[in-house]
């Protein structure tokens, strides 16, 4: 690794402003971007290392010392080093009695031990002040400028006092310091760097046994059984049109899930006739996952467009059109216009494109960056209004895309309907749920529940009659 300079970046605040000194065990890779960005903000930097004669890989301006001289020169020390190392720190109990220790370290393995590296940093020096900060920032944040998903630092320790003077350093660096309380929320802290997309498992699992489900009934559809009563080799469609037929199923299915926990809870709120009671643990978690749910739908609307653009090009549909085109010059025919068919077709399309659109504008209104700059209500608008309509448009899509054969027993094959129809099961349950949900004699009581009333409250009883304030 090349040698860190400090005067690769513009300080961030005036060099006549001189900061405290801040002293770093450890001269790991994250030590030393620590440490080169307390350099460019003003800060004295003094690194302990067990071996001071190496440090050609350190940030110009910064001291190097033995780690009792480096302890000595600060109030501050900032642990960047791995648990496993912590033992030496009980020969330093007396130079750090009263100093404030910094904890930054992770582990590699979620509730690897039984307390927090932090907690077990407060029981080797127990005269010390132990704030966890910093571990959820890389290396390479520091070094390239914090972006926007890594300001966030995490900040807990018992002494207030110390927690606050580790969160003006936080700010100082260009970085959002939260306050998560006592220090027995290390262990949280420890965990949130190894968690691994904790809120797209349950989207990612159901998607892959929609997407498997739905392929082997597809296969079963369209290849088994050509093949056995036609001998006809249909395996060719395993690449593009089976794909092309998952793709939207698991969108609309997806996108239709997206929704109905909020009408699950409704009904809930509705037969309860309170607010004031927790749904079960499952509909929180559903309703915790929906953002990404709907992401995870938009994608697979995105593969259909794809697959669906393509058509044209495929080896099949090209010789089909060609077939059809001899055939009807052989024998002088022509197939007659059908209106009937023509407003099918355009209808489709038409509320595919709608539908799509909206479904876009759904995903994007979901970034951070979006969902920011407006209220709650024209959230609320869009991912809730908007949303039904989009849900609206897609079913309405599904159903025009079976037309006139739709319920038709010939397309049945083996008394299996075609998979598009059992995607609409969800959908059409969802939206008809919805619709006497919004029923006025339905919904202003809902209202009235979200807005306090209960059903078997005196005093919800006493305000109907007017005897109460708000």
């Amino acid at each position: 690794m090349e040698k860190i300079s400090a005067d690769a970046l513009p300080l961030t605040i005036n060099s006549s402003e001189k900061q405290e000194t801040v002293c770093i065990f450890g001269t790991g890779d994250f030590g030393r971007s620590l440490g080169l960005k307390m350099l460019q903000c003003g800060y004295t930097i003094v690194f302990g290392t067990r071996n001071p004669q190496m440090s050609s890989l350190l940030p110009n301006g910064a001291e190097v010392l033995s780690h009792s001289e480096a302890a000595q020169k600060s109030s501050i020390i900032i642990i960047a080093i791995h648990r496993e190392h912590y033992d030496f720190l009980t020969e330093l109990t007396e130079v750090l009695k009263g100093k404030i220790l910094v904890d930054i370290s992770n582990n590699l393995k979620i509730n690897q031990y039984p307390e927090s590296n932090a907690e077990y940093l407060a029981q080797l020096v127990p005269g010390s002040h132990v704030v966890k900060a910093f571990n959820t920032i890389s290396a390479w944040a520091l070094q390239s400028g914090a972006l926007d998903a890594n300001r966030q630092v995490f900040v807990c320790g018992n002494d207030s006092k110390a927690k606050q003077r580790v969160m003006d350093i936080v700010r100082s660096l260009g970085l959002t310091p939260l306050d998560k309380g006592s220090l027995m929320a290390a262990s949280e802290i420890e965990n949130y760097p190894l968690q691994l997309f904790p809120m797209w498992r349950v989207p990612l699992y159901l998607s892959a046994v929609l997407c498997v489900f739905f392929f082997c009934y597809c296969v079963i559809r369209d290849v088994i059984y050509p093949y056995i009563y036609e001998k006809k080799d249909e395996t060719f469609r395993m690449a593009i049109s089976i794909p092309n037929r998952i793709c939207p199923i698991a969108a609309l299915t997806l996108l239709a899930l997206v929704y109905l926990p909020g009408v699950i809870a409704a009904i809930l709120q509705l037969y309860r006739g309170t607010k004031y009671r927790r749904f079960p643990d499952w509909l929180d978690r559903w309703m915790l996952c929906r953002k990404q749910l709907g992401l995870v739908a938009l994608g697979f609307a995105f593969l259909h467009v794809l697959f669906t653009l393509v058509i044209p090009i495929r080896y099949y549909v090209r010789w089909r059109l060609r077939n059809m085109t001899i055939t009807q010059v052989t024998t002088n025919k022509d197939n007659p216009f059908s209106t009937s068919t023509a407003w099918l077709n355009d209808s489709y399309l038409a509320l595919g494109i709608l539908g799509f659109s909206l479904f876009v504008l759904l995903g994007i209104t979901s970034l951070p960056s979006v969902s920011n700059i407006v209220n709650w209500r024209e959230f609320r608008f869009v991912q809730s209004k908007l949303g039904y309509l989009t849900l609206i448009l897609c079913t309405a899509h599904t159903l025009v895309y079976g037309g006139k054969r739709f319920l038709s027993p010939s397309i049945l094959r083996w008394y299996l309907p075609s998979a598009y129809v059992l995607a609409l099961i969800i959908p059409c349950t969802v939206l008809v749920l919805k619709f006497i949900l919004i029923m006025p004699c339905i919904d202003k009581t809902l209202t009235r529940i979200r807005q306090g009333w209960e059903r078997n409250s005196k005093i919800s009883k006493s305000a109907l009659n007017g005897k109460t304030d708000i």
